[in-house]
């Protein structure tokens, strides 16, 4: 299968003792603190492809709700060379498209795309996170999962 010409960011989070706290992976190539994130493959929606790309980098069971969220930005395919051969050079920009999942354990299974994990409230999460997309994708979840819209 081809790559799609889209991004997904998942945002795996878990509510114990009234307390939310999200997990931010440490990626092993790049030295930096992101969500779950990965390419859709043709023949995806994005939904699949980031229920896919959860289980294949921490584990997470796509058996688990995963809630679309409003968050979407553009990533400039300058990221992903390879895939601009295919997709053609006037494919200067793809969306990347945002979810995320409450799961029941804080246990997970890493793929060699991350060194480590940690589970962290809001403000500690933003803290480590390197890209705004991921802030602000952060700020929606915890402002959804505070109002009630996300259990």
């Amino acid at each position: 299968m081809g790559r799609a010409k889209y991004q997904v960011l998942v945002i795996p989070y878990i509510i114990q003792d009234s307390k939310i706290r999200y997990a931010v992976f440490h990626r092993s190539d790049m030295n930096l603190w992101q969500f779950i994130s990965g390419g859709g493959e043709d023949g995806e929606t994005p939904l699949q492809s980031a229920k896919r790309e959860a289980f294949e980098e921490a584990g997470i069971s796509i058996d688990n709700h995963f809630y679309s969220l409003q968050t979407c930005c553009s990533i400039a395919t300058e990221c992903f060379k390879e895939h601009r051969k295919t997709w053609g050079k006037e494919c200067l920009v793809i969306p990347e498209y945002t979810f995320a999942v409450n799961i029941n354990s804080v246990d997970m299974i890493l793929s060699d795309e991350h060194t480590n994990y940690e589970w962290l409230d809001y403000d500690n999460a933003k803290e480590k996170l390197r890209y705004d997309s991921n802030k602000v994708a952060l700020w929606e979840v915890d402002n959804k999962i505070n109002m009630g819209l996300l259990t």
